[in-house]
């Protein structure tokens, strides 16, 4: 509602008009200035705002002997807005105000002129101005300008300036980082995960598989997938091309050669890494240890040997030689690391351990000797080179081999003697590797359970390097893939959980098969 027209009778004062209405009040007032008062009755009239915009608060009397003064006041404050308004005119960045925002215009006015803020309901005093003791127009909140954005690097203003936006976030160019190297991201392509940008090139770093034979990117095959071969226990990723490169294996572990590191060559088409070498057994003298151990675990199950069978450790050129020689027995192709003998032949072992020169093994010594049968089992032979574990597992399934033939087991299949022999190996390495997981099985209902027969409490804790060797080691015998060594193991297995060791190999002797 607009203020009513100054009285036009002769009184001394003013009258003391209310000011309701809400929009373009400053505007009313600006042009009241402009337009002069002095054709008027009355003195220019100051409409008083505080708060709210619909609260009213009457503007204070004024004498008509007031005139000079307001009229001077009048022509300072215009001095002062043209002053303003040729200022910003000549500002190169200067903001542009819209003709309708009454407000944006009252806050411009106030900064340019340096009118301190006034607090709701506190009228101020301006000394500097000689304006009235109270606000020209009712306080305004100051609220961002439209351009305001916060840096999502440093979380301080962006302001004017140049900035980037990515998933709904600003930043300023130079906070705009890798969020793996820390560093400013300026090409124009970049990788997101979530919400954090990376380099393409610190990405693919992270999530590109890369070959553990030779360290590179494993390369996309023909239709742009990435494929890769990985081992089933130790989850070596590396390239399809080193399966059918002159990369070296570990002749014990299986582990792939890689470019970081040599395997130590056994001079027979063998090589074997530094860990498997670490406890390698590399001559038959450094092997007597572990086949009595193996012995007593046996004796400490009630399947003592009484008959004292030779035990050589031997090349793989005489291992082969030998399972030529031999007539009965099953061998597992392509690779037979242990033979139980039952033939008379002159077996080619070694007796002194080969040094390092270099890569490969040097000065090794072998002996010739002459195997005699005296019982139903000749020898037992073991392939040399291979790590602690690996070879007592081959001497525990060998000897039970030989427990059989000496215990009068005939004529059985692959499959059920290969299997039970397997088992064994199994039960050792469990015992070496998880002593106490569960009691050694018995032969007998009177087992011995005072006889030691984990010969890993004669040797001490093992390294975790060896332990996880061992645990390989177990996890080739249950998962291999040939029907007599892996589908034997695991249907002996489950016999001997079932109904124990003891009624397993007496149905064995009964019937030739497992019970079920």
């Amino acid at each position: 509602m607009a203020p009513p027209p100054p009285s036009t009778q002769g009184n001394n004062h003013l009258s003391q008009p209310c000011i309701y209405e809400r929009k373009s009040r400053f505007m009313k007032w600006l042009s009241k200035l402009f337009k002069g008062g002095s054709s008027r009755g009355g003195g220019a009239r100051y409409p008083q705002f505080l708060g709210d915009e619909n609260m009213v608060w009457h503007a204070p009397s004024r004498s008509v002997d007031d005139h000079p003064r307001i009229n001077k006041e009048k022509e300072e404050l215009d001095r002062a807005i043209s002053l303003t308004l040729s200022e910003d005119l000549k500002r190169q960045n200067g903001c542009r105000w819209g003709k309708n925002n009454d407000e944006d215009i009252a806050r411009a006015l106030q900064d340019n002129l340096n009118l301190p803020k006034y607090p709701p309901y506190a009228p101020a005093k301006h000394d500097n101005l000689n304006l009235p003791p109270y606000p020209p127009y009712a306080p305004t909140l100051l609220y961002p300008r439209m351009g305001f954005r916060t840096c999502g690097g440093c979380h301080r203003d962006i302001g004017y300036g140049n900035y980037l936006g990515c998933m709904g976030t600003f930043f300023h160019p130079e906070c705009f980082c890798c969020r793996a190297c820390g560093y400013q991201i300026i090409e124009h392509e970049f990788s997101l995960s979530g919400s954090d940008p990376y380099h393409k090139s610190c990405f693919k770093e992270l999530t590109h598989p890369k070959c553990e034979v030779c360290h590179h990117f494993i390369p996309t095959n023909g239709v742009g997938l990435i494929e890769y071969r990985c081992h089933p226990f130790w989850s070596q990723k590396y390239c399809p091309s080193h399966e059918h490169d002159s990369t070296a294996r570990c002749c014990s572990c299986e582990r792939l050669e890689s470019w970081n590191s040599r395997y130590i060559s056994l001079g027979d088409g063998r090589s074997l890494c530094l860990e498997c070498m670490e406890s390698a057994i590399m001559d038959t003298g450094d092997c007597q240890p572990l086949y009595h151990a193996i012995r007593d675990y046996y004796e400490g199950m009630n399947m003592k040997l009484d008959q004292q069978i030779p035990m050589l450790l031997v090349e793989r050129q005489a291992l082969n030689e030998a399972i030529v020689g031999e007539r009965t027995g099953h061998h597992h192709m392509p690779e037979t690391r242990g033979l139980c003998l039952s033939e008379e032949q002159t077996v080619t072992s070694i007796l002194k351990r080969p040094k390092f020169g270099g890569q490969k093994l040097i000065g090794m010594r072998t002996q010739p000797q002459k195997l005699i049968r005296r019982c139903e089992v000749t020898a037992i032979l073991v392939l040399y080179g291979l790590p602690r574990l690996l070879t007592g597992a081959i001497l525990a399934h060998e000897l039970m081999h030989g427990w059989l033939r000496l215990k009068g087991y005939r004529n059985l299949s692959p499959h059920v003697e290969e299997g039970i022999c397997q088992v064994l190996s199994y039960l050792w390495l469990e015992a070496e590797v998880m002593p106490g997981y569960r009691s050694a099985p018995s032969t007998s209902t009177a087992s011995s359970s005072s006889s030691p027969y984990s010969s890993s409490s004669k040797k001490g804790a093992k390294s975790n390097v060896e332990r996880k060797l061992g645990e390989f080691f177990m996890h080739q015998i249950a998962h291999d893939a040939s029907p007599a060594y892996g589908g034997g193991f695991r249907a002996a297995n489950a016999a001997v959980n079932k109904y124990g060791l003891r009624c397993t190999l007496d149905h064995i002797r009964l019937t030739g098969s497992f019970p079920l």
